[in-house]
C-alpha cells in the first residue's frame, strides 16, 4: 500500500527591510542575515529572494549594501509572530491584473499616437486586454532612426522626421535609461512596466536594484520586442505617419487625419505625443482642445571627469564593480541679485555617457543626455537647468515653444551655425569671460563644439542663477566648479511648455475620447513615469470602450 504525503501550504511571503551588510559580502553572508533577523522563528524558513538593493554611501569609509529580502516561511505561528515585529511586513502583492477584456463585435479600434515609453506601454496593454490598438508614429522604426540620429551627430545632417526626438522608443531612447521615479504608486504599476521592460529583453535586474537603468543599445532592441509583441496581438504600426488634424464632433474625438491625407475612425484616441510635438500643440490649440501654459526649465549640460564624481561618491572604493559609476543630484536655490528666488537643479543626471545634439528643428542647437548600459565613458554629464515659469514667458499657450526656440536659435549661432554646440568652461563662465579654448575635459557632443560664451543663448537671470550655484554645488561636490569642467548649450526641453488638461477618467477636459497621457501632455517626466501614465489612460479607455459597447449592444 502506497502513502502520499501532504505537505503544509506555506504562509504567504514576508518582507525584512533593512538588512545591512557590507560591500564585499558573499551570498554566505545574505543567508545568515536573513537568519539572524528570523531569530527563533529561523528553522521555518523555506525560501527567500532579493526584493530591493540599495547603495548606502552616506559614509565613504564604510559602504553598505542596503537589502529587502521576501523570506516563506513553513509554519504559520512563526509568520503570524514575526508579522507582528518592526521592520517586517507583508510581502505587498503585485501582481497586474487586467481591468477589462475586449468585447466581441468591436467596430472601432483604439489610436494611439507616439511610440515613447507611455504610448508603447499603453499599446501594449491595450493590445494584452484583446483591443488591437492602431500606433500612428510620426518617425521611423528604431534602427533606421538610430541611422538617421547618427547623421546629425557624425554630419551634421538633421532629419526633422527622425532624430533623437522623434521616432519609435520616443525621447527615453537616446538616454541613460533610468527606470527609477518618485511618482505615488499605490497599484504597483511601476513593477508592471520594469516587468514588461524585462520581458522584452532587460536585465533582470531592474526588478530589484533601487536605481535600475538599461542604456540607449538595450532599449532598441526592447522597443523591437514591445514592437513585434503588439503585432502578435493585432496590433497595428503606422509610421512616417504624423497626425496633421484631429477630428471633433460635438466635443467627440471621431479620429485623425494623417499627413498623408489617410484618416483613421475612432472614438478613443490616446495622445501620447512627447515634449518636442510642437506642432501637434498648436494644431490641437487650433481645434480648440482645452491646454494651459506650465512651468519648464532651461540652462545647460556640464561636464566632468567620471573619475571626479566617483572619488566623491565612493571614496576609496571607487571602481568596485557593484558600485559602479557614481551618479549625483543637486538643488540650490537662489538668494541673491536678479536670480533671487530661482532653482537650480541638476537634471538627467548619466553617468560615464555623452552629451548628445538634441534637436529636432533646422537651424537649432538643444543639448541632451546619453548613456550605455556600461557607464563607461570618461565624463560624467548632467543638465544644469534653471526653472521658469509661464510669467517668463507673457503670451499665448505657446509662448513657451517660442521661448524654447528662441534660445535654441541662439545656441545655433553661438556654435557656428552648423549644429556643433557652443561651450564655455566653467572658470571661464564663473569670471564672465568667453572661452577661446578648451581643458583637460574634452567634451563629448558631437558634432563638434565651438568655445564661446554661454551668456549669448541663456537668458539673464538662467546665467546669474547658475553662476551662483556652481560654488553652491562644489560644497557637496568638491571641485564641482573646477575651472576645466565644461558647459554646453543649451538644454530646454527638460519638459513640456504646455499641459493638455484632462479630467478624473484621463480625457481631456473639452474633448470625450481624447486622452493626453506622457510627457507631452505635461503628466510624466521620465521613462518610468511615462509607462506608468500609459497603463493608467490604457485601462481607463479599456473601462470606456467597454461601457460604450455595452450601452449601446
Amino acid at each position: 500500500m502506497s502513502h502520499t504525503t501532504f505537505a503544509p501550504p506555506l504562509s504567504p511571503p514576508l518582507r525584512l527591510t533593512e538588512i545591512r551588510l557590507p560591500l564585499g559580502h558573499d551570498d554566505a553572508a545574505l543567508a545568515g542575515a536573513v537568519r539572524l533577523r528570523l531569530g527563533a522563528d529561523a528553522p521555518a524558513l523555506a525560501d527567500y529572494s532579493v526584493a530591493r538593493r540599495a547603495i548606502d554611501a552616506r559614509k565613504k569609509s564604510t559602504i553598505f549594501l542596503t537589502y529587502s529580502i521576501d523570506v516563506t516561511l513553513t509554519d504559520p505561528d512563526a509568520h503570524h509572530r514575526l508579522a507582528a515585529q518592526p521592520g517586517i511586513r507583508p510581502t505587498p502583492d503585485t501582481t497586474y491584473r487586467p481591468v477589462a477584456h475586449a468585447p466581441h463585435g468591436l467596430t472601432r479600434r483604439p489610436i494611439v499616437i507616439g511610440t515613447g515609453p507611455c504610448g508603447l506601454l499603453a499599446a501594449l496593454m491595450l493590445a494584452r486586454m484583446g483591443f488591437r490598438p492602431i500606433i500612428v508614429e510620426r518617425g521611423r522604426v528604431v534602427r533606421r532612426r538610430t541611422q538617421d540620429t547618427w547623421g546629425l551627430w557624425r554630419r551634421g545632417v538633421l532629419d526633422p522626421a527622425s532624430n533623437v526626438q522623434f521616432g519609435e522608443g520616443g525621447a527615453g531612447t537616446f538616454s541613460d535609461g533610468k527606470l527609477w521615479s518618485q511618482i505615488k504608486d499605490p497599484n504597483h504599476l511601476g513593477r508592471k512596466v520594469l516587468e514588461e521592460f524585462v520581458l522584452a529583453g532587460a536585465p533582470p535586474e531592474i526588478l530589484t536594484v533601487a536605481h535600475p537603468h538599461i542604456g540607449t543599445f538595450r532599449l532598441v532592441t526592447m522597443v523591437e520586442s514591445i514592437r513585434a509583441t503588439i503585432e502578435r496581438l493585432g496590433g497595428e504600426y503606422r509610421f512616417d505617419s504624423k497626425v496633421v488634424d484631429i477630428l471633433v464632433e460635438d466635443a467627440q474625438v471621431r479620429g485623425v487625419v494623417l499627413e498623408s491625407g489617410e484618416t483613421l475612425l475612432s472614438d478613443h484616441v490616446v495622445l501620447a505625443i512627447g515634449h518636442s510635438a510642437r506642432e501637434t500643440f498648436a494644431m490641437l490649440e487650433q481645434r480648440g482642445v482645452h491646454i494651459e501654459a506650465k512651468p519648464f526649465s532651461i540652462g545647460v549640460r556640464i561636464e566632468h571627469p567620471q573619475s571626479l564624481i566617483d572619488a566623491n561618491r565612493w571614496g576609496a572604493h571607487a571602481g568596485h564593480k557593484l558600485l559602479g559609476a557614481a551618479e549625483y543630484k543637486l538643488v540650490h536655490h537662489c538668494e541673491t541679485g536678479q536670480a533671487a528666488g530661482r532653482t537650480v537643479y541638476s537634471f538627467c543626471m548619466c553617468p560615464g555617457g555623452t552629451v548628445v545634439a538634441a534637436t529636432s528643428e533646422p537651424g537649432r542647437v538643444v543639448t541632451n543626455g546619453m548613456s550605455q548600459y556600461s557607464r563607461n565613458e570618461r565624463n560624467a554629464n548632467s543638465g544644469i537647468v534653471v526653472g521658469i515659469s509661464p510669467q517668463d514667458y507673457p503670451g499665448g499657450l505657446m509662448a513657451g515653444v517660442a521661448y524654447q526656440r528662441h534660445w535654441e536659435e541662439r545656441a545655433f549661432v553661438a556654435g557656428g551655425s552648423n549644429y556643433n554646440a557652443p561651450v564655455q568652461l566653467v572658470g571661464d563662465f564663473l569670471a564672465g569671460r568667453p572661452s577661446v579654448a578648451l581643458g583637460r575635459v574634452v567634451p563629448s557632443y558631437r558634432p563638434g563644439v565651438t568655445p564661446t560664451d554661454l551668456s549669448l543663448c541663456l537668458p539673464d537671470f538662467a546665467v546669474a542663477a547658475i553662476r551662483e550655484a556652481l560654488p553652491a554645488f562644489a560644497r557637496q561636490i568638491k571641485d564641482y566648479d573646477m575651472a576645466d569642467a565644461v558647459m554646453t548649450g543649451v538644454e530646454t526641453r527638460t519638459s513640456a511648455p504646455v499641459r493638455i488638461t484632462r479630467d478624473a477618467s484621463f480625457q481631456s477636459l473639452n474633448t470625450r475620447g481624447l486622452y493626453p497621457a506622457g510627457e507631452g501632455a505635461g503628466y510624466a517626466g521620465g521613462i518610468l513615469s511615462a509607462g506608468v501614465d500609459g497603463i493608467k489612460v490604457a485601462e481607463a479607455v479599456a473601462l470606456s470602450m467597454v461601457a460604450s459597447q455595452v450601452l449601446h449592444a
